[in-house]
């Protein structure tokens, strides 16, 4: 087995090479825009893999983001920007930094107070300006789901928050209700096809009512402790491992996936889940 320094200068020597004039064509061509999708990508199926607790699939999902972040770093490098070097040793530094509590003689109780003394040290060491709002500390480049989650977490430690879940669902089933009445609108507006603008009004409304219940659901997630985009991408793994196994039925009973035969999907989709 190579040491860690020996097999990460093998993946940064790959790297090199495939960039390189002899090296791939479709390499050759990446930019750091053009990744920007398969990172993002690569860090769910990691997440997918973690979930299914599968030691290999998540050996091999940690390679792929480990190939995409040196080949990100290597692109700079070539810019002359800044090097695969200089992202190790500047993220190495930081940790240190952020961490006086265990590089120095700084004493803290529980992580909170880390957290606090974080956001001291991005200010007072590192230059940082100080946020106008503690909502600023979420980034606007996070996926909706993600960054919903974050800024509900930055406003509760503002003491913005709910007392209890029990209030948390009580809103959930208002919002519910507020869906309700905007699709009971938005049916009646359809049926005045000689008010367009009522028609597109009603549906920007259904927009921001189903925004206000995805929001909440949320938040009902935080006060349990859930990621709410790794709950719903265990969901959507589940709900991918059923529908092929209805697919799979069908196929084996000679029937169409179609609305007609919606009656025996719904038996398989029961038989599926049971299995």
């Amino acid at each position: 087995m190579q040491d860690t320094s020996t097999a990460f200068k093998g993946l940064y020597d790959n790297v090199v090479r495939l960039r390189s004039p002899e090296g791939c064509p479709w390499d050759q061509e990446q930019t750091p825009r053009s990744l920007r999708g398969d990172l993002i990508e690569e860090t769910y199926e990691c997440v997918e893999a973690i979930d299914e607790q599968d030691p290999r699939h998540i050996q091999e999902e940690l390679g792929d983001i480990f190939l995409l972040v040196t080949m990100l770093s290597y692109m700079h490098e070539e810019e002359g920007l800044f090097s695969v070097a200089d992202v190790l040793t500047g993220v190495s530094e930081k940790l240190v930094r952020r961490h006086p509590h265990v590089f120095g003689d700084v004493k803290v109780k529980d992580s909170h107070e880390v957290l606090d003394n974080w956001a001291r040290i991005k200010v007072e060491q590192e230059g940082k300006k100080p946020k106008d709002s503690v909502l600023d500390q979420v980034s606007r480049s996070l996926p909706p789901l993600d960054r919903s989650y974050k800024l509900q977490k930055q406003a509760a430690k503002a003491g913005f928050d709910w007392p209890c879940q029990e209030e948390v669902i009580g809103k959930i089933q208002e919002e519910l209700g507020e869906v309700t009445e905007a699709v009971d609108c938005f049916k009646k507006a359809a049926e005045d096809t000689l008010n367009p603008k009522a028609l597109a009004a009603a549906k920007e409304n259904i927009e921001a009512e189903l925004g206000d219940l995805l929001f909440s659901v949320v938040n009902l997630c935080r006060f349990l402790q859930v990621e709410p985009s790794v709950a719903l991408q265990r969901t959507n793994s589940t709900f991918t491992k059923r529908f092929k196994q209805v697919e799979k039925r069908m196929r084996e009973a000679a029937q169409e996936m179609n609305q007609e035969n919606l009656a025996l999907m719904n038996r398989f989709w029961e038989e599926a889940k049971r299995i």
